[in-house]
């Protein structure tokens, strides 16, 4: 997008609930995000209910603000009508957008009120401008990118992107980047991807002698606010809907005090909330052992002492909407009034006056009266009269007129056309013929674990390692799949391309897809594309969507349980994971990463949690850090099906222990090792 003319940016405030839009209302936002009821990313704030979405939105409206709702959480399909039934109360209540992560809930939006804006969630992990590009082929109008990207890559992205582009720009940083975490899923059932994380990288993981080795120091980027206004950013966001509204009110005045070329006060901010201090080495790409940090009894401590001061920040409105008014008293008609704000005027009638017996009425009284509008966000900037000399009017006559013509006013400013209702709505999914046999696929990690079956009809490797061995090319043919990277930043998308277009030429036809940047980037080229399983397809609907996009077949999240995975509905192949040590996070400031750099490491590294439980961290090609579970995935000897493909996916095992694990699998044995079901088989909240 064209960054020669920008505007400012909006500075977009978290609003939990009641108190925390009270403080984003009175201390400046430009915009805020909000959660209606049970499908948004912070299940556990206050949020709104139907009746207080309605006045939360109209309050916005009224001052100008503009209300972004999530629905950014992942959907399974028996989840949809009560989804349709939020959706509308959200378009009924005339918000401004929509946040979305799942692609099935996108498609339904799209259906249903096709001019209700679709923004993207930051859980899409959008870290490439191709990611960006098809986030605009799909109808959104604008995409919150990943936090873990510089300035420079920012640019970049802002400068290809065809859709608004909004930013992180304080708040808490996650370890994992969004939308690719499954960390507290898998370890405690409650889904960070449909809002109930728990938090659990907070926790004391160890790395050898580092504590807390998943804690990041929270993202301040209000420093850099010059720049940022520079980029062409359309959006810059403060991340917090679970924090206090004294946290609202520091995070904000400090954003409008950097825009205004004022200091911020950052201390204060950093009072109320941080863990030990703040970092901003993402955007620097300055990814060094000083971005971790744990939240510290002094940090808590010091929390107490600038709350008085920040809650007088909003304790009571600011009167921002300048009137216009004009007063019209003549003996014997009725008193007019009129006032405007320049956009929406109201003409309101009161009583006739009287002539005076002793006092009549002045300027200075009948502006008194018709001024006192504490309480809401307008005042009086000019006034003019046209009143008889002698003329008399009840002061309550006048200040009941004031406050009709302002409530028309107020009335008008938060009308909306309302969203058109196609009537589109989500139809219950007739479950996909899959065969009784899914058929097998291995993915492997490096070309020494390779081994082949005849009864595999893929195998699935790295571009590097296919690369390093372009034979593999002749010898499998079309069952041969390049795996792309899990996380492809700008300055690596050029280099991947020049990767694929030769192993093109050299006759491989098929890839795997992990991110929407590499899938995009897979068609785009004319590849046939596999999409995996960090898409995050949890329902018919995303199926369907991915189908219509033209991937040849997808991997569905391991977060979805196996009965409603035999459910789902859509013509298009889909598979399963049945083994692997799952990548629960993929992290790109690495936990091992020393004061020296990548200096003596291996790669290779080991996480011990509270519980002693080991969790291997693999780093890939040093552009970002895998996270594996502790024990392998394992479902041979259990029921599974409703899949045409399932998958085992081959890490830090042996050659010969992956052929014996393949075998026991294919053979339906139990295991003879510590496994986990994963989320197949129980309940993820």
């Amino acid at each position: 997008m064209d960054t020669n003319a920008y505007e400012r940016p909006l500075i977009l405030a978290p609003v939990g609930g009641a108190e925390q839009l009270k403080a984003a209302l009175r201390t400046g936002a430009d915009a805020v995000y909000l959660g209606a009821k049970g499908f948004n990313a912070r299940r556990n704030a206050e949020n709104f209910a139907e009746t207080s979405l309605d006045e939360a939105i109209a309050q916005c409206h009224e001052r100008g603000v503009k209300v972004f709702v999530t629905l950014n959480t992942l959907v399974t399909d028996d989840e949809f009508s009560a989804l349709t039934a939020e959706l509308d109360d959200i378009a009924a209540a005339h918000a401004d957008a929509v946040i979305v992560q799942d692609m099935g809930v996108m498609s339904l939006i799209r259906a249903r009120y096709p001019e209700l804006p679709l923004y993207a969630s930051t859980q899409t992990t959008v870290h490439n401008a191709e990611g960006a590009v098809l986030l605009d082929k799909l109808g959104f109008k604008q995409v919150v990118l990943a936090r873990e990207l510089s300035a420079k890559e920012i640019r970049a992205i802002q400068a290809a992107s065809p859709i608004q582009i909004e930013c992180f720009v304080h708040g808490a940083h996650c370890m994992c980047m969004s939308g690719a975490c499954y960390l507290s899923a898998m370890l405690g059932g409650r889904s960070g991807n449909r809002g109930l994380c728990a938090q659990p990288c907070r926790l004391n993981f160890k790395l050898g002698k580092k504590e807390r080795a998943l804690s990041l120091k929270d993202m301040c980027l209000i420093g850099h606010m010059e720049e940022l206004m520079q980029s062409g950013i359309h959006a810059l966001k403060i991340e917090g809907r679970m924090k206090r509204p004294e946290y609202v009110a520091a995070a904000v005045t400090a954003c409008r005090q950097a825009e205004n070329g004022e200091k911020p006060d950052i201390e204060t901010l950093k009072a109320v909330f941080s863990r030990s201090g703040f970092t901003d080495g993402y955007y620097t790409g300055r990814r060094t052992a000083d971005m971790f940090g744990a939240r510290s009894r002094e940090d808590v401590m010091s929390a107490s002492a600038v709350l008085p001061k920040l809650a007088a920040l909003y304790a009571s409105e600011p009167q921002t909407i300048p009137l216009y008014a004009r007063l019209s008293v003549h003996i014997g008609q009725e008193a007019e009034l009129f006032m405007t704000d320049g956009t929406f005027g109201a003409t309101v009638h009161g009583p006739a006056a009287e002539r005076a017996k002793t006092r009549p009425i002045t300027e200075a009284s009948a502006l008194k009266a018709i001024g006192q509008t504490g309480g809401t966000p307008y005042y009086i900037d000019h006034a003019e009269f046209d009143m008889d000399a002698d003329a008399i009017l009840p002061v309550s006559a006048l200040k009941a007129m004031r406050r009709e013509a302002i409530a028309d006013i107020a009335a008008q400013r938060t009308a909306r056309e309302p969203y058109k209702n196609t009537g589109a709505a989500p139809t219950q999914p007739i479950p996909h013929a899959a065969p009784d046999a899914p058929a097998l696929r291995l993915r492997f990690d490096s070309f020494a674990q390779l081994f082949d079956r005849p009864d595999a009809e893929a195998i699935i490797l790295g571009v590097d390692e296919i690369i390093a061995h372009e034979e593999l090319i002749d010898r499998f043919g079309e069952r041969l799949f390049a795996e792309l990277p899990a996380l492809c930043f700008p300055e690596d998308m050029p280099r991947l391309r020049e990767k694929l277009i030769r192993l093109q030429n050299a006759g491989l036809r098929h890839v795997t897809a992990d991110n929407l940047g590499t899938v995009q980037l897979g068609l785009e080229m004319g590849f046939s594309v596999h999409g995996d399983s960090s898409l995050n397809i949890l329902n018919s609907h995303s199926l369907e969507l991915f189908e219509s996009l033209g991937l040849a077949d997808a991997t569905v999240s391991f977060e979805l349980k196996m009965n409603l995975i035999r459910r789902l509905g859509g013509n298009m192949r889909r598979g399963i994971i049945g083994y692997g040590y799952l990548a629960l996070m993929k992290m790109r400031a690495c936990p091992a990463k020393g004061e020296n750099g990548c200096g003596g490491c291996t790669g290779k590294n080991v996480l011990i949690d509270e519980k002693k439980e080991r969790f291997t961290m693999l780093c890939r090609n040093k552009k970002y850090t895998e996270l594996l579970n502790s024990v392998p995935l394992y479902i041979g000897d259990k029921s599974y099906g409703g899949v045409d493909f399932i998958t085992l996916r081959f890490t830090t095992e042996p050659r010969e222990e992956a052929m014996r694990i393949c075998d026991m699998f294919v053979n339906g044995q139990a295991p003879d090792f510590r496994r986990t079901g994963g989320l197949y088989y129980r309940e993820l909240l």
